[in-house]
């Protein structure tokens, strides 16, 4: 009898120690677990910063070009920004202003002039390069030329802009000049006719007045001399007598 009560009370003690050991684990699991959960939403950073800005400059050159009609001729435009934007990132945009108002030749890194195939952009926008290629330019090609590109966030940047003016041949003994020199050449040569006109005027008078008075001079000698010889001489009368 004795025996088996010490069986039973070892069988208990074993069973209390056993469940205070199983607890003891599960409690620090658990507390390791949470701890983990909380260094690690410690360490990740927060998604909510702020994005970094656009900087972006945009040059053109030259300032001025000149080209003979029939010619190629290349636009040049760079951009440079730290955050390199990939192609499909921007928008390239080429306008032309002149006398006429402003005229749109290319969009959206797209020619939009109908029927054009003139125009074109030229370089690789992801190195930096949107510079516009006009082949067989003609007069009407004349004016300033802007190069505009829209950043991902929006910001537009222009260029300072490229003068583009267009020489043609007048065909005489194959001189090539600009619009500009020829109304000039012009001028200047109707200008000294007429200052030719104002200092010859008064002395080319003069000479026709000598001549007038010369004429008349010639003319009364002329006519003295006829009377002259027209009268009789006393010798002649006095013979015949």
């Amino acid at each position: 009898m004795s025996q088996h009560i010490g069986k039973l009370y070892r069988s208990a003690v074993s069973s209390f120690f056993l469940f205070l050991l199983v607890d003891v684990g599960v409690t620090g699991g658990s507390a390791s677990k949470e701890n983990s959960a909380v260094t690690h939403t410690a360490a990740q950073p927060s998604s909510l910063t702020t994005p970094e800005p656009w900087h972006l400059l945009v040059t053109q050159t030259p300032a001025k070009e000149k080209a003979k009609e029939g010619e190629t001729v290349v636009l040049h435009c760079h951009f440079n920004s730290p955050r390199r934007p990939s192609l499909a990132d921007l928008l390239v945009k080429w306008y032309k202003e002149d006398e006429k108002g402003q005229m749109d030749l290319l969009e959206n890194n797209v020619t939009v002039l109908p029927n054009n195939s003139r125009v074109f952009l030229r370089g690789d926008l992801s190195q930096g390069d949107a510079s516009l290629v006009i082949l067989n330019v003609t007069t009407g090609d004349h004016g300033i030329y802007f190069c505009e590109v829209t950043l991902p966030d929006g910001k537009v940047v222009t260029g300072d802009g490229t003068k583009l003016r267009i020489r043609r041949a007048l065909g005489l003994f194959g001189i090539e000049e600009s619009i500009g020199t020829i109304i000039g050449v012009v001028a200047a040569g109707i200008g000294g006719v007429v200052v030719l006109i104002i200092v010859l005027t008064p002395q080319l008078r003069r000479c026709v007045l000598c001549m007038r008075q010369g004429s008349r001079q010639a003319w009364g000698a002329a006519l003295q001399e006829s009377l002259e010889d027209a009268k009789p001489t006393g010798g002649t009368t006095s013979d015949a007598l």
